[in-house]
């Protein structure tokens, strides 16, 4: 049986650890602590795992989100980026698209957390709004809420010459 439910968690974290990946990484702005968040967030995972085979992602997700928002409070807010490796720039990209990213990544991060959180999940992992008030922990409203103000701080700080430009921006930190 142990056995069992080892193969479904190993076959859960080849299947989702990259998109989890990605989340943290767009959560603490930085690859090494969205590295150490994810392992820890797998961790916790793992020792549940029996009890929340039904949905593992939901709960991988509340957990993603409560240890990046504890290590911004013991961290505090500011953090500096590094773009390092980029997590899944490729040697195609161009300099303009790098240079995309890393203005995304300062204005993520210079969101308060719960809206950077609300627009990480609702727009860059496309969870439903009732997906990511699970996990974040509060209703529907307030992601609706913390998603419109951080859209719209986001509109400010980034630099928009065209409707396309904003389009690409969005994709391009996915």
């Amino acid at each position: 049986m142990r056995e069992a439910a080892d193969e479904s968690f190993d076959e859960f974290v080849r299947a989702r650890s990259s998109a989890l990946l990605r989340s943290a990484y767009l959560l603490t702005t930085d690859r090494y602590a969205a590295e150490d968040l994810l392992q820890d967030v797998l961790e916790r995972v793992y020792v549940k795992w029996r009890r929340i085979q039904d949905s593992p992602e939901a709960y991988a997700r509340r957990v993603l989100v409560n240890r990046a928002v504890d290590g911004w409070r013991r961290r505090g807010h500011r953090q500096e980026v590094e773009l390092g490796d980029g997590l899944g720039l490729s040697d195609s990209d161009h300099a303009d698209e790098v240079a995309i990213r890393h203005a995304i990544l300062v204005a993520l991060r210079s969101l308060p957390k719960r809206q950077r959180t609300a627009v990480v999940l609702r727009y860059l992992d496309d969870l439903s709004e009732t997906d990511t008030a699970h996990a974040m922990g509060c209703s529907v409203g307030a992601v609706k809420s913390h998603a419109a103000r951080g859209l719209a701080k986001l509109r400010g700080v980034l630099p928009s010459s065209s409707s396309q430009s904003s389009d690409l921006t969005m994709r391009s930190a996915r």
